[in-house]
């Protein structure tokens, strides 16, 4: 620059008032209308890795942005925690299935109240009817339900909760009466009955019932998916052919028999160390979310409300010294890398053991007492993997890790008697962390099935997957019994 161009320039910046620099973070006030929304996740979005992608992208389009000091490009928005960019507000049932359906039914001593989330299928469409986890509800396949329908539009998903679980309510009455029982007839020690033999019932009863109300002829052609405990009960389902052959063909969600029985150790030192109570469904969903025990949050946002219910006495300072409640400002977070997961709490976390409450603020606690199930543990699991691998129809089996197979199931698998699918990327609860993927395969799965055909997988050294192949494609064909 020659010293007339300086004389110049220095001329013409005198004549401009003089603007401070703004502190740190701070935006200009049109700026602040410009800011855009941070979108919400995508169905199969872990946010750890989600972050991961995003902060690789920016890192690697640096060298072609050239930062704008009045548009701020690397300030946070305000109201944005690091790490933080989505709401943990809960999300309704309804934006993920048409309607809801309350189904009663009398025994000699109760009356039950069945609860399921229903969208009825096309006048083709296959039904998929979903079990979940001992301590989830029906809303656990709430967001895997709408991927389902995006894929298959003509589908139909009914997702029920299990006694004991969610909305599904259990009244005893005296014997042979509709007559409740009075509080002084309750014996303190009676535990709900909730053997595999009564969950399989219940499933088979919850899909006639359902039939019934919506006044269909017969049940569409069914897909029994479940996951975990609701695994063994779609097996006994189909093994014992409750549904006769409506069923296609079930799908087992990361449950098998020797692994699900050596986590059983580790479950009560689990359901000692999680907390007892949360301050709000908020707490509760960020909880699943940062232990990632639930990796998805769109899907902890829909599911996790329907596991708490308002704490049924205002906690005192006489409370049990062990009450443990969530706090989301002190609770570490933690890897993927945690210790053994028990069959349907995938994480044991040591959280810090904190004062109860001295005030009558409303606090929220697990809607399902999992330490009063624990007589019917091993009988869930037993016997497993031979009445999976014997049961009628269609066979699929998803793991996220091939570590979970056992001796059987290994066998089974090279004989081509069930089809494999394998995602490493998800934690236990697989239709919450990835369910889109996991629709996807449940569909796909379908597609193979239908008109009761199972199109198995080339063998070794043709050319295979692990998952088998589209009818059309190759590979042998075998008729399915039912």
């Amino acid at each position: 620059m020659s010293d007339l161009q300086r004389s110049f320039a220095k001329a013409k910046l005198a004549g401009l008032p003089f603007n401070p620099p703004l502190p740190p973070g701070t935006l200009l006030e049109e700026d602040e209308d410009e800011r855009e929304l941070i979108p919400e996740a995508s169905p199969d979005d872990d946010s750890s890795s989600a972050s991961s992608a995003s902060s690789a992208s920016s890192t690697a389009s640096t060298g072609t942005i050239r930062p704008s000091p009045s548009k701020h490009l690397f300030v946070r928005p305000k109201g944005i925690e690091p790490g933080r960019n989505r709401t943990l507000d809960p999300l309704p049932w309804s934006d993920f299935f048409s309607q809801e359906l309350y189904l009663e039914r009398f025994t000699p001593n109760a009356k039950l109240t069945h609860h399921v989330y229903l969208t009825p299928p096309g006048p083709k469409g296959p039904l998929f009817v979903t079990h979940h986890g001992a301590g989830s509800s029906g809303l656990s396949f709430a967001v895997c339900a709408s991927e389902i329908r995006k894929a298959l539009p003509e589908a139909g998903v009914l997702s029920l909760d299990a006694r004991g679980h969610g909305e599904t309510t259990y009244q005893r009455l005296r014997h042979g009466t509709r007559e409740p029982l009075e509080a002084e007839d309750l014996k303190a020690d009676w535990v709900l009955d909730l053997s595999l033999e009564v969950l399989s019932e219940d499933m088979a009863t919850v899909a006639r019932l359902t039939q019934a109300k919506l006044g269909w002829a017969e049940l569409p052609g069914l897909i029994l998916v479940g996951h975990s405990l609701g695994g063994a009960v779609v097996v006994d389902v189909a093994k014992e052919g409750k549904l006769g052959n409506a069923v296609l063909g079930i799908a087992v969600l990361d449950v098998v028999e020797g692994s699900a029985i050596d986590a059983l150790a580790s479950m009560e030192t689990y359901l000692s160390s999680r907390p007892t109570t949360f301050p709000s469904i908020s707490a509760g969903i960020e909880w699943h979310t940062r232990t990632r025990t639930i990796r998805n949050p769109l899907s902890a946002r829909v599911s996790v409300p329907s596991l708490l219910c308002p704490t049924p006495t205002t906690i005192s300072p006489s409370a049990p010294p062990l009450a443990r409640s969530f706090s989301p400002t002190t609770t570490p977070i933690l890897s993927s890398s945690s210790s053994t997961p028990p069959p349907d709490e995938p994480l044991t976390t040591p959280f810090p053991v904190t004062s109860p409450p001295q005030t009558s603020r409303r606090t929220w606690t697990w809607r399902t007492n999992l330490a009063n199930t624990s007589p019917f543990w091993h009988s869930w699991f037993r016997a497993l993997s031979a009445k999976f691998l014997t049961a009628k129809g269609g066979k699929l089996l998803l793991l996220a890790g091939t570590d979970r197979l056992d001796k059987e199931l290994m066998i089974g698998q090279m004989q081509g008697k069930y089809q494999l699918q394998v995602f490493p990327d998800a934690g236990h609860f697989i239709q919450e962390d990835l369910p889109a993927k996991t629709a996807g395969v449940l569909v796909d799965f379908w597609r193979r099935n239908e008109g009761g055909v199972l199109v198995l997988p080339r063998k070794v050294g043709e050319g295979a997957v692990v998952g088998g192949l589209k009818k059309g494609e190759g590979g042998e064909q075998k008729k399915v019994g039912h």
